[in-house]
């Protein structure tokens, strides 16, 4: 037997399996599949999210400090501010601050010191998403207590920054209200419309008025600045900066002078007055009561207090220059010029005057019960005699007066920058009332027409275009606000009327100051003016609107008035003659200083608005 084995190959089968069969090439493809899995993955990065990847490392690297443009300033026509600028500190957070641990003691803080809930301060920083670089807004307007209170635990708030801002501000209050309008922060709706015009979370807005028909001359362009951030989101370096761009200052055709004593004159009247230059449409003042201060929109939040102002039974928010209601005898106006344009009356008619007509089997009463005898159109328009028109009304005919109403603008918006406020009122006719009563037109809405009743609506801005045609000669001017040294032509149109029938027109409307419903104007505290009353019927139990409207002087215009008294009671010529004086009164006074005599005291314009009337219209 050998002492050593047999060198000999072994007879046993070899059990080794690593390496054989489908292994290694299964190995093989899967070494494949995930090196090229990994590659497709790293291409997909690189190429597809690289620009989004790279977004997001630099929002974590560089962070934004927008700078908010200052809002252009608004003057009235002589360069005095009407709306302007303050800077009050406001509260600013990081986009992702609530995901950090630190929010939860932040959070408690910052309700304590601001009484803003955690609830609204992540939903202001949701909304701005992940991905913004640019620090949210969550207060402002912060009280020297607040401010304080911060900088105090600013340990604690390592995400919260304090800067100032600008913030709209009205020096003249509610004075200008419906004219200026207000800024206010956009809504989330207004925010989806306006984001691809450059509008943020946090923008204020133009919300009515000259702020919102000027937008986007007022707004400016945001600016700010690129900083690098360290880890903890310390500032390191300034890496950009682009300066913000103000607004654009505007000048109205406003003046501040008599806008102030057309607020005083109105004192808290419901209704409106409305001044402007009868040659080419400028608005010197425009005024509506009940008002609002729209500086308490320019805060964070509005208190009870704040939104009882702007949402009572009264509705302060409504500009009622721009709001329709019956325009009573001062329609008297355009009846006059349907008679002597349609040919059916000369300007030497005269015509008798009742206590009372029936036609069409209805009794139209004269407001004095009595009538005036013989009148022309002149005494006619002066006495405000109803009897009258309602012969002219009928002799002329409803389409006659419906157009000459439309001619000289009724039924239709002016051109004002306030299109989205305006009324554009309306002018009834046969279509009109098929519509809307299921009735057809007849002789008895032509008489009531005829004297500015019925369904006719007019806002006092259209009445005031209405008494600028007289005044100027027979030419409809387009009203507006922002100023420009266009020549008046370029803001009117001419009707077309003959030359016989204005001076008609212009003889009455005297003649209501001199000797008939307007006597309240006829002193030498003014220039010689020229104007017409109105008192309307505002339903059953309800008191009268009254209207009184005037231009002066009456030979050379320059200034034409009208104010309304929603349902003031009594009569035109006593409630709303003696605003329109002291608007004019105002206007004298400040641009021929020492020309005319000065007013009456204040206690017998007391007198004169308590007044209990005998006059008509």
């Amino acid at each position: 037997m050998s002492l050593f084995p047999s060198s000999l190959p072994s007879s046993k089968k070899d059990i080794r399996t690593v390496g054989r069969g489908f292994q290694s090439i299964f190995l093989i493809a899967f070494t494949l599949l995930m090196c090229a899995g990994i590659q497709a993955r790293l291409a997909y990065l690189q190429i597809a999210e690289g620009p989004k990847l790279r977004q997001r490392a630099e929002a974590n690297r560089v962070r934004t400090i927008a700078k908010q443009p200052e809002r252009g300033n608004i003057f009235d026509r002589n360069g005095k501010l009407l709306a302007s600028t303050r800077y009050p500190h406001s509260v600013y957070l990081w986009p992702m601050a609530h995901t950090k641990p630190s929010w939860s003691v932040m959070a408690r803080r910052l309700e304590q010191i601001l009484h803003i809930s955690q609830e609204e301060m992540e939903k202001k920083l949701i909304e701005a998403g992940p991905n913004s670089s640019s620090l949210i807004r969550i207060a402002r307007d912060l009280s020297e207590a607040q401010i304080t209170a911060l900088k105090e635990y600013e340990n604690e708030l390592p995400e919260v920054q304090i800067n100032t801002e600008a913030v709209r501000y009205y020096p003249q209050g509610e004075e200008l209200a419906h004219v200026l309008g207000y800024t206010r922060e956009l809504t989330p709706a207004q925010l989806k419309d306006k984001k691809e015009q450059g509008y943020r979370l946090g923008d204020v807005i133009g919300q009515m008025g000259i702020e919102k028909a000027y937008e986007n001359n007022l707004r400016g362009e945001w600016g700010g600045q690129q900083v690098e951030v360290d880890g903890k989101g310390r500032p390191m370096r300034v890496l950009g900066e682009k300066e913000a761009k103000s607004g654009k200052d505007l000048h109205l055709t406003i003046d501040l002078d008599v806008q102030k004593a057309a607020v005083k004159a109105l004192g808290n009247h419901e209704g409106a007055i409305v001044a402007i230059d009868p040659n080419n449409g400028a608005i010197l003042a425009m005024v509506s009561y009940p008002t609002f201060d729209p500086n308490i929109f320019s805060k964070q939040k509005l208190s009870e207090h704040d939104w009882q102002s702007v949402q009572g039974k009264q509705h302060p928010l409504v500009n009622r220059a721009l709001s329709a209601f019956p325009p009573a005898s001062t329609f008297k106006i355009i009846t006059t010029t349907a008679g002597l344009e349609s040919g059916e009356f000369s300007p030497d008619t005269v015509l008798e005057t009742f206590g009372s007509l029936t036609i069409g089997g209805v009794t139209f009463s004269e407001w004095n019960h009595a009538g005036f005898g013989p009148l022309g159109f002149p005494k006619a328009i002066a006495m405000s005699s109803d009897t009258f028109f309602y012969q002219v009304g009928r002799k002329v005919g409803g389409p006659t007066l419906i157009e000459w109403s439309r001619k000289y603008g009724f039924g239709q918006k002016t051109g004002i920058e306030f299109a989205d406020e305006e009324s554009k009122g309306l002018v009834p006719d046969e279509a009109w009332k098929q519509k809307v009563m299921k009735m057809p037109w007849t002789i008895g809405d032509t008489i009531n027409m005829s004297i500015g009743q019925g369904a006719l609506q007019v806002t006092p801005l259209q009445s005031a275009i209405m008494f600028s045609v007289p005044a100027n000669g027979g030419y409809r001017v387009k009203p507006h606000l922002l100023k420009d040294h266009e020549q008046a032509k370029s803001w009117r149109e001419s009707l077309n009327m003959k030359p016989i029938t204005i001076s008609v027109i212009r003889d009455g409307l005297r003649k209501v100051v001199t000797e008939g419903t307007g006597k309240h104007l006829n002193v030498p505290s003014i220039a010689a003016a020229s104007g017409k009353s109105g008192t309307a019927e505002a339903g059953a139990g309800r008191p009268n609107h009254t209207w009184f409207g005037a231009y002066a002087p009456s030979n050379q215009p320059e200034i034409a008035v009208v104010a309304f008294g929603e349902n003031s009671g009594d009569h035109g010529g006593t409630v709303c003659g003696p605003m329109v004086l002291q608007v004019l009164e105002a206007y004298f006074s400040h641009k021929y200083p020492g020309k005319y005599a000065q007013s009456d005291s204040k206690d017998s314009q007391t007198k004169v608005h308590n007044s209990t009337s005998t006059t008509g219209d």
